[in-house]
Parts: C-alpha cells; structure tokens; sequence
C-alpha cells in the first residue's frame, strides 16, 4: 500500500473541527494547560493514529487523555495509561522502548498501529455518542487503508469496543448479529481478521488491579501471534 495515503488522512484528521464541543475542550486545556506541563506547547488539535502504514495488528482506545495525547500529539503518549500500553508493547518485543514520553523521542512500533474511535480529547474522558458516530469515519477509512495487511485488532474497553464494531461494518468485513459482547479476553473471527478485548489500560483498571501487566501482555501476544509478529518470549 501507499504509506503516504494514511499519512494524508492523518493530516486531514488533525484538521477535523466537527465536534464542538470537544473543539472549545481541548483548545481551552491547550491553553490553560496543568501546572506540571507549564512549559509544554500543547498539541490542542485531534490526534492522529501511531504507527507504521503497513501494520499487521492495530490496538484502538477510546480518545486522547487531555494531559497526555493532546498535549503530545501522539496516541497515548504522556500519560500513564500509555506508559503501561508501551511498556506491555516493549516486553512482548513489539516496541523499540517501553517509555512513549513525547515525539521524537525514537519510540518505534514493530508490525503495530495505535488508533482511537475520538481522535480529540473529550471532558471527563467521555465522548458522547454523538462525537463518536461523528468520528467514525475516520476509523473506517483508516481500516481500509490498513486492510491489505491488517491481521489482528485488540480494542481496550466496552466504548472501543461499542466504536469499532460499526466501523468494521462499514469497513467491509462481515460483523456477526447480534453483535458479540465486549469481554476482556473475548475472540471474535471475522473474515481474515481477529478481533480481541482487552480491559482498557486506564488508571482505574490498572490501579486496581482489574487489568494486570501479565493480562495485557498476554491478549497482546496472542494477537500479535495471530497475526504473524514474531514476540519476545515470557
């Protein structure tokens, strides 16, 4: 495929003023930023997915932390959910470090794409169903640019799941009716494709323990061998 047509729709995405709302949220944190970040220019604008354009396993959230994503500029990049998804990533031997601490700091994604349903951050973290129909296109033609190599996906969470389900519709592969419920560990064949749940890697179900190293790891492993990425070993 041409690299180049994704990297045109991530320019485009990061253009997108569709959503109110999330439009005057992300440009109000932008501006009065978090004390710790006071010396931070913050990105401010939606963010775009992560990773090389030929990617074999791709991992959807569900939008940019305020502090994080949309201060950096990368999918879950500066925040502590994206040190436990790189830090998971690294040990299975499908990024090139385990820290993702800002752009240019050398991070590398092995095989891997990282993408979200809301590619701007919403207050509370909860986009409404609105701004979520709204950026669905974007997912559907990332999917299809990604498609001829796409193998496996692991979505993180009930809202990325919820998300993405519509989106491999409409992308083209056949979701099964009524549509599979979101459980962490769950497998649902498509069409040359795999699909997988995993707990999201938010603080809350980090912390608590609801979603362990070792979990993420090993959904992240069994996808990741599904769709022919060699990992490091245990």
């Amino acid at each position: 495929m041409d690299p180049s047509s994704l990297a045109a729709l991530d320019r485009r995405i990061t253009d997108c003023r569709a959503c109110p709302r999330l439009v005057a949220w992300r440009e109000e944190v932008a501006r009065t930023k978090r004390a710790a970040f006071a010396d931070w220019t913050y990105w401010g604008r939606p963010v775009p997915g992560f990773g090389p354009a030929d990617a074999r396993l791709l991992i959807v959230g569900l939008a940019p932390a305020a502090h994080g994503g949309n201060r950096t500029g990368r999918m879950f990049t500066g925040d502590r959910s994206g040190d436990v998804l790189y830090e998971a990533l690294y040990d299975v031997g499908l990024a090139s470090q385990p820290t993702s601490v800002r752009t240019g700091d050398g991070l590398e994604l092995y095989g891997v794409r990282v993408t979200s349903p809301v590619h701007c951050a919403p207050p509370a973290n909860k986009p409404t169903p609105g701004e979520r129909d709204t950026c669905r296109p974007w997912l559907v033609q990332e999917l299809h640019l990604l498609r001829p190599t796409l193998r496996a996906v692991v979505v993180l969470g009930a809202f990325g799941w919820q998300a993405a389900l519509p989106a491999f519709a409409e992308a083209g592969w056949t979701v099964p009716r009524p549509r599979p419920a979101f459980a962490h560990g769950v497998h649902v064949p498509l069409e040359g494709l795999d699909l997988y749940g995993c707990f999201h890697v938010s603080q809350r179900n980090t912390f608590t323990g609801r979603l362990t190293p070792a979990m993420l790891r090993d959904v992240l492993r069994t996808a990741a061998h599904t769709a022919g990425l060699p990992t490091r070993s245990p």
